[in-house]
């Protein structure tokens, strides 16, 4: 047997935010998830929209209870701005929203959970989506920043750690690119433009938190890294993979932990004529926002070889130089798509961190074990669902993790995704990755085997193998 130790004040949690957990109960405005439901829901699985939620805003105490049980000592969610926000134009907000959001930070934090919480998870108002084109425009890249300083201001004496964004990149390929998310564009100037929008409102918030000088508070930013492997070694595929690597990672972490801009993907932009408009006072936002933290998504790793077929849509997306490629001798996941295994990945992400972007310190954010409710199977007799498929991969994941921290790594904790089954954007609850089942039907929340070998993670520091 080996020992795997981790640090004494690691970080153990999970991740989700509010618009899967929270439901729509007196929420000021809608969401462009609550939009397109309503417009499309047979685009949603089984046709189940944002409204299907494991109800945290009823249920939260219950639920902080739940999070002990399985040894959390941190939890991130997100705070929806079409809920904490009443008028955009104003920035009036929402005092059933304020109340709801100071009593549950105040349930986590007396029971010795830390809140971390993000500011942006997919879910652009509705009204500000159909009146300027959501960050499509730079008015609501500052409307975004003005409901970021009211967050700030309102809750800034309960939250330590602060999240501009999570995963920036995905409403740019889910909303400008390949269309699964909303306003179900193929754009790729809009793209680009939408993605620089948002590096700059983050910019600008980061820049507005520091002036408040918050005690004892940081704030960074989460980003799904997903290294880029190739099919081989010739060198084809290896130009291949540094197009990926620069077009889905480089892209928003250059410019938010960096602060540099990189020269090729400006060259790239030119070439497609999709270069976004600036100004020189938003690149010095741009470069001069330093984060104090870095938060990292990975689920699968990236796959790709040099392009075999012309290149054939009238927009421009990444995949103009390359295409995507399937490990023909690859592990992967039955429950989930069949996405590729890949635990060395972890590694490769933080080694990259450490020896690229300063060694800043960062946290696995989100890491999730895809399973759906069938291959979880029923309760035993024991009341407990059996998910040890999903224990053992994130064992192997950890070991990773472990040794990135031997050689260096300044990760300082790991969330799992998520608490409890959370419906999931248009595949509502297809997918399966809590450490609780919610029943559709109850709302009951149904304890998982892997749930108690995290608390005994959470609790000792260190696992065996």
């Amino acid at each position: 047997m080996t020992k795997y130790v981790f640090p004494k004040d690691f970080k153990w949690g999970a991740a989700a935010s509010g618009i899967q957990t929270e439901g729509r109960t007196n929420k000021a405005n809608d969401s462009i998830w609550d939009l397109w439901h309503r417009e499309s829901p047979e685009r949603f699985f089984r046709g189940i929209g944002s409204d299907k939620v494991t109800d945290t805003y009823h249920r939260y105490e219950e639920d902080v209870q739940l999070m002990k049980k399985v040894g959390f000592n941190s939890f991130r969610t997100s705070i929806q701005w079409s809920r904490l926000i009443k008028d955009y134009e104003t920035g009036e907000v929402c005092q059933d929203a304020v109340q709801f959001y100071n009593n549950y930070l105040d349930e986590m934090i007396t029971n010795g959970i830390e809140p971390m919480m993000n500011l942006y998870h997919f879910d652009m108002p509705a009204e500000l989506q159909k009146k300027y084109g959501g960050f499509e425009s730079k008015k609501v890249v500052d409307l975004y920043v003005d409901y970021a300083v009211k967050a700030f201001q309102i809750f800034g004496n309960k939250v330590k750690y602060w999240i501009t964004f999570n995963e920036p990149i995905v409403p740019v390929e889910g909303g400008y690119l390949y269309d699964f998310h909303y306003p179900c564009k193929k754009d790729g100037k809009l793209a680009v433009q939408v993605g620089y929008n948002i590096i700059l409102a983050h910019a600008k918030a980061v820049k507005e938190f520091h002036k408040l000088e918050l005690k004892e508070s940081k704030i960074g930013v989460v980003l799904n890294l997903t290294p880029s492997y190739t099919r081989d070694e010739r060198e084809e595929d290896k130009k291949a993979a540094w197009y990926a690597d620069l077009l889905f990672n480089r892209s928003f972490l250059d410019p938010m932990v960096k602060n540099e801009i990189p020269q090729e993907l400006c060259e790239i932009f030119a070439e497609h004529g999709v270069t976004p408009e600036t100004t020189s006072e938003e690149i010095d936002y741009i470069t001069s926002a330093k984060i104090d933290f870095l938060g990292v998504n990975y689920y699968v790793p990236r796959r790709v070889k040099a392009r075999e077929v012309a290149y054939d849509l009238d927009y421009f997306t990444p995949e103009y130089y390359f295409e995507n490629y399937i490990n023909p001798e690859g592990r992967f996941n039955p429950y989930r798509d069949n996405n590729e295994i890949l635990p060395t990945a972890i590694h490769d992400i933080a080694i990259n961190v450490k020896d690229n972007y300063g060694n800043i310190p960062w946290f696995l954010a989100e890491i999730g074990i895809a399973m759906d409710e069938e291959s979880e199977g029923k309760p035993g007799s024991d009341g407990i669902i059996d998910d040890t498929f999903r224990t053992d991969l994130m064992k192997e994941h950890l070991i990773q993790l472990h040794r990135a921290l031997e050689d260096g790594a300044n990760c300082f904790g790991v969330h799992q995704w998520t608490f409890i089954d959370n419906w999931s954007w248009t595949n509502s609850f297809k997918r399966r990755y809590g450490f609780y089942r919610l029943d559709l039907e109850t709302g009951n929340r149904i304890p998982k085997k892997h749930g108690l070998w995290f608390k005994e993670l959470s609790i000792s520091g260190s696992f065996n193998v």
